[in-house]
């Protein structure tokens, strides 16, 4: 999944950033906390990108965003925790 389209939007307190491909979608959703700190709440792939490193890609904006803006990811959503763990070089980009 090198090159793939990830959209953000945001709307008051909460976001999310949307990959689609062939008319499936996989999201990561997150709250605003301040304009410090993002809470990751959730990450969702579909079955028919599962295996594809769809929730990857979305982890990996989210970090590449969170350290471009200088804020920090809480994460709570299991997948994004996982994720954290397994690239120790992401851990500046983590409020754990």
């Amino acid at each position: 999944m090198s090159d793939v389209d990830i959209r953000r939007e945001e709307s008051g307190s909460k976001g999310r950033y949307v990959l689609t491909r062939d008319g499936a979608e996989a999201e990561l959703t997150y709250s605003i906390l301040s304009p410090h700190t993002r809470i990751a709440d959730h990450t969702g792939v579909p079955d028919a990108m599962r295996g594809t490193g769809a929730g990857q890609a979305l982890v990996k904006r989210l970090v590449d965003d969170a350290r471009a803006e200088g804020w920090k990811i809480v994460p709570l959503c299991p997948f994004v925790n996982a994720q954290r763990a397994m690239h120790p070089d992401w851990a500046d980009a983590f409020n754990v």
